[in-house]
């Protein structure tokens, strides 16, 4: 039998949260899936040729309805940290990641929500039904789920067309699940070999390239490109590793964290200034805010600042950020339908974003309450107890 004390270590961990949350993380969260959401009303208001930003200064355009790509930017260097900052929680040090562990952990979280999609997509689709239907110049429903279950979206897109708005948007999990079926074993065999700062610092290096204007004859590789996101995971990664070493001073904790925001805040809300500079040309626009969203996480892990009620909205959307990324496009086009019914009155867009933005967020609670942290928390412990069962005595 298994000691007591073998199984209250197992069930404790199996229990407790992989990564205590954390409030600065989740603002940021918060606020990336904000640009996301912005980005697609926006985009849905220009097919329609509603002219609601004439007049508006330009720079107040992009930071507001433009910035999605910025968004996704900002998520993939969160993920990157915290899975590399849970990776360590979990089993002290890389070298000793379990492969298993690691993969069923991300299986479970992310594969009952998307399976859970591609069911309905796939259902909406057999039915004809209109801006779900994936035409046959795109491969069909057939040739989509392969790319969504085997995570190239992103590739099936840049070589044959966009698809549906609600496939569209799996662009940015391909990236990020094609680069944690490799990090396990980067983490268990290369760390062995020090070299896992060096491989990290590679992507950090080329995701820049992968962004620049060389890239530009492809539209859609140029914004989807595997190694144009995988810089941002890296810098997460590398920031979770180097916070395990080095603890900051009070001091340091002020100067980095203000260092980001203004990194951050260059990029997001003077983006227009920053392409003429030639940053956007290059792609360092997205590294730089890569780079400044790192070092406000690393303050937030180390201070435990906790964010004040008047945050509280955007601190629940952030923690959401999953499931409203996933089924916001239901809400999007669902709303939109209902504003062109409208007759596309002007003075409706305001209360458009509004109530698109409100009602995303109750759909990703719902959602994440009854469903995908429910089976979240089922799967981790079937796993955790298969793995307790294969202990030897």
């Amino acid at each position: 039998m298994l000691s007591a004390s073998k199984w209250n270590q197992k069930s404790s961990l199996a229990g407790r949260p992989t990564c205590p949350r954390l409030d600065g993380v989740d603002l940021l969260r918060g606020l990336a899936i904000f640009y996301v959401l912005m980005n697609h009303i926006n985009m849905q208001l220009l097919f329609a040729k509603v002219p609601y930003t004439a007049g508006m200064p330009r720079q107040l355009a992009v930071s507001l309805v433009w910035s999605g790509q910025f968004g996704v930017q900002i998520f993939f260097a969160i993920s990157g940290f915290l899975i590399t900052s849970t990776t360590l929680r979990r089993w002290g040090s890389l070298s000793e990641t379990d492969l298993g562990g690691f993969y069923r952990i991300r299986f479970a979280r992310i594969a009952p929500l998307l399976l859970l999609l591609l069911a309905i997509l796939s259902g909406l689709h057999l039915a004809g039904v209109k801006h779900f239907v994936v035409s046959q110049e795109t491969g069909g429903l057939g040739r989509a789920l392969l790319a969504a279950l085997t995570f190239h979206i992103n590739y099936l897109e840049a070589t044959r067309g966009y698809l549906p708005g609600n496939w569209d948007i799996l662009w940015s999990l391909s990236v990020e699940e094609m680069f944690y079926i490799f990090f396990p074993l980067i983490a268990r065999y290369v760390s062995r070999l020090k070299l896992v700062v060096p491989v990290l610092a590679a992507f950090v290096i080329i995701g820049p390239f992968a962004r620049s204007d060389a890239f530009r004859h492809n539209p859609v590789w140029y914004e989807y490109s595997y190694l144009g996101g995988m810089d941002a995971i890296a810098l997460g990664c590398l920031t979770a590793l180097s916070l395990a070493r080095v603890e900051l001073s009070h001091k340091m904790q002020w100067a980095v964290g203000s260092a980001g925001a203004v990194a951050m805040a260059f990029i997001l809300g003077l983006s227009v200034q920053a392409h003429k500079l030639g940053l956007g040309r290059n792609g360092l626009d997205m590294t730089i805010l890569a780079v400044g969203a790192c070092m406000v996480i690393a303050v937030a892990a180390q201070s435990g600042w906790r964010s004040p009620r008047l945050l509280a909205p955007i601190l629940k959307i952030g923690q959401r950020s999953y499931e409203i990324y996933l089924t916001h496009m239901f809400v999007v086009l669902g709303v939109f339908q209902f504003f062109l019914m409208m007759g596309k009155p002007m003075w409706l867009v305001p209360v458009l974003f509004a109530t698109m933005i409100v009602v995303t967020g109750i759909l990703g609670e719902l959602v994440a309450r009854f469903y995908s942290e429910p089976m979240n928390r089922r799967l981790r412990k079937r796993g955790e107890l298969k793995t307790l069962s294969a202990t030897p005595v």
